[in-house]
């Protein structure tokens, strides 16, 4: 199914060839613009996906009038809490960061700080076989840790995995696309999410509380996901899509510049970037002291 919802997509732009029906009456173009049903065909298939693209979309205004359009930044906003990065070990950033440049999702406000993370080898290889097989992949199935004390407020279980497509094709037979998930409330206006969960291992319900470095559930592939990995973010709210995403300034950690990073991803490291202890991007190498 997600192989046909991606021939869809692709099948869909051959409606362009029909843009001529706006001004001619000739009936080739008719023909080609009846392509664009493809498109509608596919947005029926990812309905539930659809729906969440548009929150993401309708939250940009109302995030702007509610800071009034000064939105926080690393030069005036400093988390009130001390987090510590919610895994233990040696794990790799493959997107985030406080700047533009390399933000996860700079222009989807509740992701602007995000961050992905994944474990690579020396070779700059995130799994150690078959590129297809979750279990393959170094960080699949390893703890998920709170990053701080603070109470569970939400929690997403009954996501299964997502199947990985070549050249990072995402599964599209999903229903949220940030899978199973936790978000928990650290203090007043200041609530992480941690996404992409593994199916089953979530041991954290609502109300409970939870205190930094505890064991919360455990890495997967749910969820919009190209490959096992862990979604982090800090949020000024409960919700996922109407929320401001807060820069995290981490404490009591380690980072160091990834080997053979160059060979995961081909994305250069802007000369530009953020750099400072307390601060992390894109291309470090990254563990809790």
């Amino acid at each position: 199914m997600s192989t046909f919802i991606t021939i869809l997509g692709i099948l869909k732009y051959i409606g362009l060839l029909g843009l001529p029906v706006l001004f001619s009456n000739d009936v080739i173009w008719k023909y080609f613009a009846l392509f664009w049903l493809f498109g509608v065909l596919e947005i029926l298939l990812t309905i539930p996906v659809f729906i969440q693209a548009l929150h993401q979309i309708f939250s940009m205004p109302y995030v702007y009038l509610k800071y009034k359009f000064k939105l926080p930044n690393v030069d005036n906003y400093t988390t009130q809490v001390h987090y510590s990065l919610p895994f233990d070990g040696k794990w790799t950033v493959i997107n985030g960061s406080v700047d533009k440049s390399a933000s996860h999702s700079w222009n989807i406000y509740s992701q602007r700080y995000a961050y992905d993370f994944v474990q690579l080898d020396k070779e700059g290889s995130s799994s150690s076989g078959n590129t297809k097989k979750l279990e393959d992949y170094y960080c699949y199935g390893n703890d998920v840790l709170a990053p701080a004390d603070g109470v569970v407020v939400a929690v997403k279980t009954n996501h299964r995995n997502s199947k990985i497509y070549k050249f990072g094709r995402v599964d599209h037979v999903i229903t949220d696309i940030r899978g199973n998930y936790i978000i928990m409330k650290h203090a007043k206006k200041e609530y992480s999410c941690l996404a992409h969960l593994l199916p089953l291992s979530i041991n954290v319900q609502i109300g409970q509380a939870v205190k930094q470095g505890e064991i919360i559930a455990k890495c997967g592939n749910s969820g919009n996901s190209t490959e096992p990995h862990l979604h982090f973010q800090i949020q000024d709210s409960k919700s996922f899509f109407y929320s401001m995403g807060l820069p995290i300034k981490f404490f009591n950690i380690n980072s160091e510049k990834t080997e053979c990073y160059s060979k995961f991803d081909k994305r250069s490291i802007p000369d530009t970037i953020h750099e400072s202890k307390e601060f992390i991007h894109r291309g470090l190498t990254v563990n809790n002291i």
